[in-house]
């Protein structure tokens, strides 16, 4: 048995996971889906100085406060840029990483600095214009870009996300690369549609050596396609064995 810990990206919660957790744990997985603070139910932990050193503890915590072990850690988006800080603080408590449509970043890198200039320019723009210069607020167009057809979810997601904070974008990571290069490593790239900001991370994970996986469906796979994104994550379980 694995414990999955599932981390959501940007604007988004715990809920994200909530039809593919059932998945994993009928395979007979332990599976958690915490959420970050400032996100989700959390929203009202929104500060300016909630920053990604908040979020990296509130992982590491829940996997020490539970005694959780032999873990797959998941990470979709924006949390991508937590994992190497998390796997150096859990080094032995970890035997595989997946990234689902996650930013790859390098020690001394924020999640701006793997997004093209155009992200930064438009996510600094909401924040000016409608998020009192520091929060980037949920807007119909962030839908679009994740692939967001179905318009029961879309109404869902508009009641769901919540605003997320500039200081999360330009957080600089640093860490030791080493414990998480020594782990099985596996990239899955949505490919419909696929999101351009990701290519940077694509290519680093291919470089890398990564295990490299494809689904058919958008940003949120989680939730426009949760079985499609069960079975790749029960496959990296199995191949980490």
């Amino acid at each position: 048995m694995s414990t999955y810990i599932l981390v959501h990206g940007a604007m988004h919660g715990g809920w994200c996971w909530r039809h593919v957790a059932p998945l994993l744990r009928d395979a007979g997985h332990d599976v958690w889906a915490p959420t970050l603070t400032g996100q989700g139910e959390r929203v009202h932990l929104l500060t300016p100085q909630t920053s990604v050193h908040t979020h990296i503890e509130d992982i590491v915590n829940v996997v020490n406060y539970n005694d959780l072990d032999n873990l797959v850690m998941v990470f979709h988006s924006y949390s991508g840029g937590l994992a190497g800080p998390i796997v150096e603080h859990l080094e032995t408590r970890v035997r595989a990483i997946v990234f689902a449509g996650a930013f790859l970043q390098y020690p001394g890198e924020s999640n701006f600095d793997v997004e093209p200039e155009s992200s930064r320019t438009m996510f600094e723009a909401l924040a000016t214009d409608s998020g009192d210069g520091w929060r980037i607020p949920v807007a119909d167009g962030l839908l679009d870009r994740w692939g967001i057809t179905d318009p029961a979810l879309a109404a869902e997601l508009r009641r769901k996300l919540t605003d997320f904070s500039l200081t999360f974008s330009r957080g600089v990571v640093d860490y030791d690369p080493a414990p998480m290069e020594a782990l099985p490593r596996t990239y899955i790239e949505h490919t419909a549609p696929p999101l351009a900001p990701l290519a940077l991370s694509i290519e680093r994970a291919r470089t890398d050596g990564w295990t490299m996986r494809e689904i058919a469906t958008g940003h949120d796979m989680m939730l426009t396609d949760p079985q499609g994104t069960a079975r790749l994550l029960l496959e990296t379980a199995s191949a980490g064995a």
